[in-house]
């Protein structure tokens, strides 16, 4: 029985004995006749064998194992470590291989060396290289329910920390930078590999499990007021702004200075006080919402023939740069440049100081995310017969349920840590036993499991239970109440539908849906019910004879229908605008809405 053979998904021809075929082709990879970037694949449900050699596969290492035992010996590992061969040298002398998904399919890669047998085609190079780098950079990976082990990992990414060191001479957009980052004291190997000393991003804290007033239910935080004014979590965003000088057809141009009170457009003295001659705002000069950081004129957008020669349409109108709705800040940095086209260009960089507040949030590197519920005088925070004050208290509730085992592990790994002066090794596989750290901690004078008695912060009593404390790395993610509070009584309008705009830059309103009136409903509130939906109202008349919308002559101040004429009642009454716009709709269609009147009364 003959075997069908696809290259890159098309077909090539037949191969009488799949299993030489394969063979050989793998044999000839090894030896580099072939491209290392191929790899086969039988597929025993089609018979048929898919080889693919296309770029955009995701493909990762592994060490052939030959008979149960692994090409790569000591002699290799004794070269690798003087320097005497490297990683390609392994590709090509056929000790790794790549594998795909599709290749690995027909493979049976061990996990360990010990798990060894003559079945086994591959070996791991470390358990730890089936993770990506954030993934890795977590400790005790290995005692965390998987799914949230991947959240963990997109948190880090979302983290607050030193992203790059030449950050001052960049123009990047919506940047947080962390100012005090420390390593963490739990590390793990890739901590080494991927110098995180030099882009850490979070902070150790003291960290005590227990609840607080109420304050930190459902994944909420209480953080240590004086933590905070030592330093904690204190970060500084950057936002550029930038405009250019852009050319027209006829001649025409863009200019950057202060507008001339001529202009169409022009705002007021006030808005343009920080401009320097150049029309560019100073370094350092403090600005708020309105506040212009570039001037800029245009020409006029509608010039017909005509207009070119009179002097009275060919007034430029206004078009700087200023800030928008809820943003203030420091004036950074100024560049002034050409762009591509060789017309002036200037960027401008904004920055903000953020110290944590309520509602920014936090999280810890095992999924323990929440937001500050309450910032906490350190006089009234729960102390430890020794005197530490924790500098975050977090809810006991949030462990069980998540099963994040290594959040315990993490406290109890840097607290022996902090006390030896070490770091702790929490490399995922491979990290330090839990009753080695167990025993350490008892040689400390501590309690193996990480408890200790604790006082209350107002009364100093004691408190009945032991509270389970310990350092622990916490990282700031870049959600920020100061980047998302949003509120609003009257702003603009939509100009089709006369609806509040959307979005938090152009004064939005919030969108109160079906789900919000129910819960509305629920409370009995309907006087607000009816104010909530009242964005739109709008009083229209209406023919009571043939229930058409009539028209309204304010000149003549007389009322009429388009269809019955002057004879007919016409009565007001209050609807939605967005309802009168479907209502025209229909109209254009060809569709007659009778709208039929009843008495309120």
């Amino acid at each position: 029985m003959t075997t069908e053979v696809y290259l890159n998904g098309k077909y090539v021809g037949d191969v009488e004995n799949k299993d030489d075929f394969l063979k050989m082709l793998k044999t000839e990879r090894r030896r580099g006749a072939v491209t290392t970037n191929l790899n086969a694949m039988y597929d025993d449900r089609l018979n048929a064998i898919f080889v693919e050699s296309d770029r955009g596969r995701l493909r990762r290492p592994v060490i052939i194992v030959k008979d149960g035992i692994p090409t790569l010996t000591e002699k290799h590992i004794k070269q690798l470590q003087k320097n005497e061969l490297g990683w390609n040298d392994l590709v090509q002398q056929g000790v790794i291989e790549y594998l795909d998904a599709a290749e690995e399919e027909n493979a049976l890669v061990a996990f360990d060396e010990k798990d060894l047998t003559p079945e086994h085609t591959h070996l791991e190079i470390s358990p730890l290289a089936m993770l990506g780098l954030s993934a890795s950079l977590i400790g005790y990976g290995n005692y965390i329910q998987s799914s949230r082990f991947i959240i963990s990992a997109r948190n880090l990414r979302q983290s607050v920390g030193l992203y790059a060191a030449n950050y001052h001479v960049r123009m990047d957009m919506d940047i947080n930078l962390l100012h005090y980052p420390q390593r963490p004291v739990v590390t793990t190997a890739m901590h080494d590999i991927a110098q995180y000393d030099k882009h850490p991003s979070g902070q150790n804290l003291v960290v005590a499990v227990l609840s607080y007033r109420g304050y930190n239910m459902e994944d909420a935080i209480v953080l240590n007021k004086a933590s905070i004014e030592r330093g904690f979590g204190r970060s500084t965003y950057f936002r550029p702004a930038a405009s250019e000088e852009l050319r027209y057809s006829g001649g025409l141009m863009d200019n950057i200075a202060i507008p001339d009170k001529e202009i169409k457009g022009y705002k007021s003295e006030k808005d343009y006080r920080l401009l320097e001659e150049d029309g560019i705002v100073f370094p350092e000069a403090k600005v708020k919402e309105e506040d212009v950081i570039i001037g800029k004129t245009s020409p006029p957008r509608f010039l017909s023939s005509l207009d070119e020669y009179s002097l009275a349409g060919n007034v430029r109108r206004e078009s700087s740069v200023a800030l928008r709705h809820g943003e203030e800040g420091v004036v950074d940095f100024v560049l002034v440049t050409e762009n591509e086209e060789g017309n002036k260009l200037v960027q401008v960089r904004l920055r903000d100081a953020r110290v944590p507040e309520i509602g920014d949030k936090f999280t810890s590197r095992n999924f323990q995310k929440g937001v500050v519920g309450l910032i906490v005088p350190a006089t009234d925070m729960p102390f430890t017969s020794s005197g530490i004050t924790p500098d975050l208290i977090f809810n006991p509730h949030s462990i069980p349920s998540r099963m994040s085992v290594s959040y315990m592990l993490e406290m109890i790994g840097a607290k022996a840590g902090a006390m030896n002066g070490r770091y702790i090794d929490g490399t995922t596989f491979d990290a330090e036993p839990e009753e080695a750290i167990r025993k350490e901690l008892i040689s400390l004078g501590f309690r193996e499991n990480g408890v200790e008695t604790m006082y209350h912060g107002a009364t100093g009593e004691r408190l009945t239970a032991k509270i389970y404390i310990g350092p622990m790395y916490y990282l700031r993610l870049k959600h920020m109440v100061a980047n998302k509070i949003q509120s609003r009584a009257r702003g603009p309008i939509q100009l089709l539908t006369r609806q509040p705009t959307e979005g938090r830059a152009k004064e939005g309103g919030l969108r109160f849906g079906e789900m919000e009136k129910d819960t509305l409903v629920a409370h009995g509130a309907s006087m607000l019910l009816k104010e909530r939906f009242d964005s739109d109202k709008t009083v229209v008349p209406v023919c009571e004879n043939c229930g058409i919308i009539a028209i309204h002559d304010p000149y003549k101040n007389k009322r009429y229908c388009p269809i019955c004429g002057e004879n007919t009642e016409v009565n007001d009454i209050e609807i939605s605008y967005a309802f009168k716009l479907i209502l025209d709709e229909f109209k254009s269609m060809g569709i007659y809405p009778k709208l039929v009147l009843k008495s309120k009364y």
